[in-house]
């Protein structure tokens, strides 16, 4: 299945019109919609190639979406979903969230990974002992994300429209990098997010997977399994600590992880 496919090319043309109109989430129309997580990443693909053409961007990165507990009770999902993150829409904290420029925005804590090297096959599946020397940098990050006033009480059912929308990602804001970062134990690191001051959540990093290295694990072999590759240079966010926030006009949110710093944003 290629983005050449058909019912490939239009699934995607939908999205990317979809997103530009700014119309509430809804599945990919049913004679089009991805019936396997080949034909979503086909479609994923494609709408991505679509969005980095409008954006006159290319690839920062993934993201990783679902990878937490917090995550999968909100969405009512059980397993993780990949997505593709652009240059142009990456930002250094202090951040701004411009809200007129979504459906309706959300932003999710994160650790993040800078990748130091190509990730190419290794005659095995990679795990956390062996994906952890290809990572350069780790850092607090928020992913900015659109759900367009989805209706999460059916998202599950529809899950594979959803990775096919890129998992929702409109980029994200990054912390300063830790480069050595191997003295942290990352499956205990704290982080805790805040709205005005006030604690809206927090987690720790065995939250995502039992170790965010798990989730960057999981990423490289799906990538490699689909004809990808995590590239020098590219970001990996690895998952939401805290259950998604919707900031409000004003909102200034940070995201702080004990011996990493923090990120910052400001909603406009």
């Amino acid at each position: 299945m290629t983005a050449l496919d058909p019912r490939i090319d239009r699934a995607a043309r939908w999205l990317h019109e979809s997103h530009l109109a700014r119309r509430s989430y809804t599945p990919i129309p049913a004679d089009d919609a991805p019936r396997s997580i080949a034909e979503a990443d086909a479609i994923q693909e494609a709408f991505v190639a679509l969005k980095a053409k409008a954006l006159n961007g290319s690839v920062a990165g993934y993201k990783v979406a679902i990878t937490t507990q917090a995550m999968r009770d909100f969405t009512k999902f059980q397993d993780s979903i990949p997505g593709v993150v652009l240059d142009a829409q990456v930002q250094r904290s202090p951040g701004v969230l411009r809200l007129a420029e979504f459906g309706k925005a959300l932003i999710e804590c994160e650790l993040a990974f800078e990748i130091g090297d190509d990730v190419l096959a290794i005659g095995k599946p990679f795990d956390r002992s062996t994906i952890g020397s290809y990572v350069s940098a780790v850092m607090p990050a928020f992913e900015i994300a659109d759900d367009r006033n989805a209706d999460y009480k059916t998202i599950a059912a529809d899950i594979l429209s959803l990775a096919a929308d890129n998992a929702w990602n409109e980029g994200a804001v990054l912390g300063a990098p830790v480069r050595d970062w191997q003295r942290i134990d990352l499956a205990l690191v704290h982080g805790v997010g805040k709205i005005n001051g006030t604690v809206v959540g927090e987690g720790y990093g065995r939250d995502v997977l039992g170790h965010p290295l798990e989730a960057l694990a999981w990423l490289a072999n799906r990538l490699l399994a689909s004809g990808r590759v995590l590239r020098r240079g590219h970001i990996v966010l690895t998952g939401s600590l805290v259950a998604s926030k919707f900031p409000r006009t004003g909102d200034r949110v940070e995201f702080a992880v004990a011996g990493l710093g923090s990120v910052a944003l400001q909603a406009e």
